[in-house]
């Protein structure tokens, strides 16, 4: 058995991870370092209504943007009766924007079609808003609106800036600037997992044992920091899947931290390569 990964996506996410490792002879574990919840409160539940049905009016919306898998699940999921009797989701006039083959593939799952989702080819250099940026500019005209659905998160108890939603924010910055109106809306929140105490001593263990610690999100090392804030992270290892989420590990201490694109398959290639 070679060296142990730890998987720190939310535990539905990591899982699928975890067994394509364990299939390659790797020692991987999910240590979930973010939950995921629907945004439950009565205005929330209110907000989604409106949004949804705004979403199925020709010319309301030039394009929903979509964040995350997440996104497209929580926004979609009283909607469930409509995609399994074939009925849209949204209308045909309607762009679904996605920041990368995951969420188009969230997309196409809750029952969108191919031809009306927009994102970055499966070959980009990055999946993110700014490269999603330059596939869609082009659709849009001053005045029109666009939803960004997104998750929402607790307000950090530390006062370091934040990182979260920092590619929303440009892309709502660059969709003002083309004149276009832009609405927010939290479908799902990100909270912080409650860990028992065998997790609490794999994570110890794992600062300083050799494992590799993998992030796709930069609250997820935020969250690390705030369940273990005494813990030094010199002789830890991190793999990262965005340049972001590097500068986040290397500012909580980490000693080793490597990046890679977040396909699969060169995640595991720098796995290879970092061990």
């Amino acid at each position: 058995m070679r060296a142990r990964i730890l998987v720190t996506r939310p535990q539905h996410d990591a899982q699928p991870w975890v067994s394509a490792l364990q299939s390659r002879g790797w020692e991987a574990h999910a240590l979930p370092l973010m939950g995921i919840g629907p945004c439950s409160g009565e205005a929330a539940q209110q907000a989604l209504a409106q949004a949804q049905a705004a979403a199925l009016t020709p010319g309301h919306y030039r394009a929903v943007m979509f964040v995350s898998g997440n996104a497209v699940q929580y926004f979609f999921a009283s909607n469930d009766a409509q995609a399994l009797n074939h009925q849209a989701l949204l209308a045909p006039d309607t762009r679904a924007w996605t920041p990368g083959p995951g969420t188009a593939h969230a997309l196409l799952t809750a029952g969108i079609a191919a031809s009306q989702i927009d994102g970055p080819a499966p070959d980009a250099a990055q999946f993110e808003s700014e490269t999603l940026w330059q596939c869609v500019h082009g659709q849009i005209r001053a005045g029109d609106r666009v939803l960004i659905v997104r998750g929402d998160s607790p307000a950090p108890e530390s006062t370091a800036p934040s990182t979260q939603g920092a590619g929303r924010e440009w892309l709502a910055a660059q969709l003002r600037e083309a004149g276009a109106q832009v609405e927010l809306l939290a479908v799902y929140q990100r909270l912080l997992p409650q860990w028992s105490a065998e997790q609490l001593e794999l994570a110890r263990n794992a600062a300083s044992d050799g494992s590799l610690w993998l992030f796709s999100s930069s609250e997820a090392v935020a969250n690390l920091q705030q369940i273990l804030p005494e813990q030094s992270w010199q002789q830890a290892l991190a793999l990262t899947t965005h340049a972001r989420i590097a500068a986040k590990a290397q500012a909580a201490g980490f000693g080793k931290v490597v990046q890679s694109r977040p396909t699969q398959d060169e995640v595991f290639a720098s796995i290879e390569s970092a061990l």
